[in-house]
């Protein structure tokens, strides 16, 4: 009978599909639209006036998009959130075939995180390398500055030396300032928001605080020695982390093995918890646990990021 069950799911499911033509590129829009609702003119001012935050969950597929586009690779986001659709349906069928209705949501929204938490990998990685791209552009751009006076000046003389992703950033800082406007303070504003960093946001800050009182170039390289600081306490605290990462997926996979070894050791306790309400709702809770710590896991696991 389950079998039944599943066959009919599958051919709604297909069915679902074809008729409202759904593609990757339709379900990341629709996706997009859920998270980030249209705003009214009221909530824009709000926000950009940073009296209304934005969603968490809209800010982090923000922050995976930009990233995924700004390394080239745009149309994973896209198959990320046609795959994540098709694994939600996979969990449910998964719940469906062991006959424990209530595992259906748990299942769903973990089977929905698989290919995010890929795309989240790249997304590290990205802002791994622009953090360490970003200590030594800014290091030696400073010191340019320091010595010409001249921001501007500075970014021309040393852009040639810099790194993708951060060398076409400082590129279209000045470009932007030769060809689209000489204000040098709305063009500092504009290359702040480029990038996704604290202690960068602080050194534009700085720097346009410069702009009307030159003797605050002192207090630019301090500023950029947080970065070296932050890569330190990263590299010192990498082993604990990985070390606590590793002895949770131990513990976590401790509680799923012990649903083979019932079947192993004890038939009755094995059927007990697979066949009987109660034994379902254990499951159940057990695996909304695992789901939850597991997220918990990965928050408070993450390298050390500066904030004001």
């Amino acid at each position: 009978m389950t079998v039944i069950y599943l066959l009919c799911f599958l051919l709604i499911t297909v069915g679902a599909i074809l008729l409202l033509g759904l593609t990757p590129e339709r379900i990341s829009e629709d996706l997009m639209r859920f998270a980030a609702p249209e705003q009214t003119l009221r909530d824009k001012v709000l926000t950009a006036n940073g009296k209304k935050k934005t969603r968490k969950l809209t800010a982090s597929l923000n922050r995976i998009r930009d990233a995924l586009e700004s390394t080239g690779k745009g149309n994973r986001f896209t198959i990320a959130c046609a795959a994540s659709l098709g694994l939600m349906i996979v969990g449910c069928v998964v719940a469906v075939a062991i006959d424990n209705l209530l595992l259906i949501p748990v299942f769903a929204v973990a089977f929905a995180f698989i290919p995010f938490a890929f795309a989240k990998r790249t997304v590290n990685y990205y802002d791994n390398h622009v953090s360490d791209e970003l200590e030594t552009a800014l290091s030696i751009i400073t010191t340019s500055y320091v010595r010409s006076d001249d921001i501007v000046t500075a970014v021309r003389e040393n852009v040639q030396y810099l790194k993708p992703p951060v060398r076409d950033i400082f590129a279209g800082f000045v470009a932007e300032n030769a060809m689209i406007s000489a204000n040098v303070k709305q063009s500092i504003k504009h290359l702040r928001e480029k990038v996704k960093n604290t202690v960068f946001k602080e050194w534009c800050d700085t720097l346009i605080a410069c702009q009307d009182d030159r003797t605050l170039k002192d207090t630019l390289m301090p500023v950029v020695a947080k970065l070296t600081d932050i890569r330190l306490a990263n590299n010192e605290i990498k082993g604990l982390l990985f070390a606590a990462r590793t002895e949770y997926f131990m513990m976590a996979g401790m509680v799923v093995a012990n649903i083979p070894l019932l079947y192993v050791l004890n038939r009755d306790w094995y059927n007990a918890l697979m066949y009987t309400t109660l034994g379902k709702a254990v499951m159940a809770v057990c695996a909304c646990a695992i789901l939850v710590t597991a997220l918990l896991m990965f928050r408070y696991t993450k390298p050390i990021e500066y904030r004001k």
